[in-house]
């Protein structure tokens, strides 16, 4: 039992989770700590709050809306979206579609009038019975010339 749970903890799928866990939870911090720092302190200021914005609340009926909490955490939310997006997933993306192999069209294909075999629309001899299907409906008048 001891062995496979192990060799499950020692995959490379699970230790790379986890550090990109631990990894992405501290780089959270760094981020919610300069929007705390210096984001919301320039959002109070152009909004006429001197000091702390993320301190700012409103009531209603004796209930505190915390408003300047949310907004510091909902800058924090878009700055890490952006930056994984724009430090990760566009690499990441280009980098795959360098290495991926390139994929050819797919063949025309045509039925044989007289054998019904499936051969390449451009054909102008059936590969499975050997007549001749240049002009014939579905297929060029003229050989077509492949380089």
């Amino acid at each position: 039992m001891f062995k496979g749970f192990r060799s499950f903890l020692l995959r490379g799928n699970v230790v790379d989770l986890a550090v990109g866990i631990v990894i992405g939870a501290a780089f959270t911090a760094v981020v919610t700590g300069f929007v705390t720092a210096f984001l919301t302190p320039l959002i109070g200021v152009a909004s006429g709050v001197v000091g702390d914005y993320s301190k700012e609340a409103f009531t209603v009926g004796g209930t505190v809306f915390p408003y300047g909490a949310f907004l510091n955490a909902l800058i924090s939310f878009v700055l890490v979206a952006a930056v994984i997006y724009f430090a990760v997933v566009v690499p990441v993306s280009r980098l795959q579609a360098r290495f991926e192999p390139v994929k050819t069209a797919p063949v025309a294909k045509a039925d044989c009038p007289d054998c019904l075999s499936t051969v390449p629309a451009a054909a102008v001899r059936c590969a499975h019975c050997t007549s001749d299907l240049a002009g014939r409906p579905g297929f060029p008048a003229q050989p077509v010339r492949v380089h």
